[in-house]
């Protein structure tokens, strides 16, 4: 995949960079893997705003994507497809008695590979099976946290962890963010790095396509009145953060490297290296 840029004709086309799709081979979904998708504006089932800044964008279909894999059979890659509900493609994999199903693509999937599932199944790229199983030092994605729940780390596009070693009944695993885990050695994991890697680079140019995805405009808290934001108030700029004023959200919340992380958590014995700050 590459970025599509244009000449400057106009402003909002001067700092556009898109994704070319050229990776996408099919252009409308499977009409047996979709379903309605409702939209909140943010709020939650009380009604009450939990999510700001949410609101309007194009109407879309939920995919519904295989995050368990738990066929063993190898499947045949039909179509990579455009989701917007993720910033990964989607594969369409085809099973040899004729169902049909999503899964998150890899970088590097084509049309036509063979994707298998399975502890016998070969560390190829797309191919799903225990982490007890994957060779040591080897991408990987789709990573289970509960042996059984399905894929809930790594998922997100260009993204891939590395299988460090074993451990006993477990393996270490270094997600993207620097951080070192454990995660038991019979959960699921995929071979390889979540396609779409040029997603980070992508510039949506004005605030328009922004409005497209949904994503509606921001007010920044210095530019409020004091009632309104713990930032709010002042003479020009004087609590634009630095000195003895930190920048907060709305709730007084500092905004700028508080971690939110609670600090005694159960899952704190399986960390073994915190991410890179």
């Amino acid at each position: 995949m590459a970025l599509k840029t244009f000449r400057p004709l106009t402003p909002s086309l001067r700092f556009t960079a898109t994704a070319d799709f050229s990776e996408i081979t099919k252009g409308k979904p499977e009409k047996s893997l979709i379903e309605s998708l409702k939209r909140t504006g943010g709020r939650n089932h009380y009604g009450r705003l939990t999510s700001r800044h949410r609101g309007g964008g194009h109407k879309k279909f939920y995919r519904l994507i295989d995050w368990k894999r738990k066929r063993q059979e190898a499947a045949e890659v039909l179509a990579v497809e455009y989701d917007p509900n993720r910033s990964a493609r989607i594969a369409l994999i085809q099973y040899p008695d004729g169902v049909k199903s999503y899964i998150v693509a890899p970088a590097g999937l084509k049309v036509g590979s063979k994707v298998q599932s399975g502890p016998t199944a070969p560390p190829e790229v797309g191919n799903s099976m225990p982490l007890k199983n994957i060779p040591i030092g080897s991408s990987i994605h789709n990573v289970e946290i509960i042996p059984g729940r399905g894929a809930q780390l790594v998922r997100s596009a260009g993204s891939a962890a590395i299988l460090m070693g074993l451990s006993g009944e477990y393996a270490q695993v270094k997600l993207a963010s620097g951080e070192v885990r454990l995660v038991h050695g019979t959960c699921y994991a995929t071979i390889g790095q979540v396609s779409n890697v040029q997603h980070e680079n992508v510039s949506l140019g004005k605030a328009g396509r922004a409005r497209w995805l949904g994503r509606r405009p921001h007010v920044r808290g210095m530019a409020m009145n004091p009632i309104d934001h713990p930032n709010g108030g002042g003479q020009g700029k004087s609590k634009g953060g630095g000195g003895r004023q930190h920048l907060r959200s709305p709730w007084g919340q500092l905004a700028k490297g508080y971690k939110t992380r609670q600090k005694h958590k159960p899952t704190d014995k399986f960390i073994l290296e915190r991410k890179k700050k």
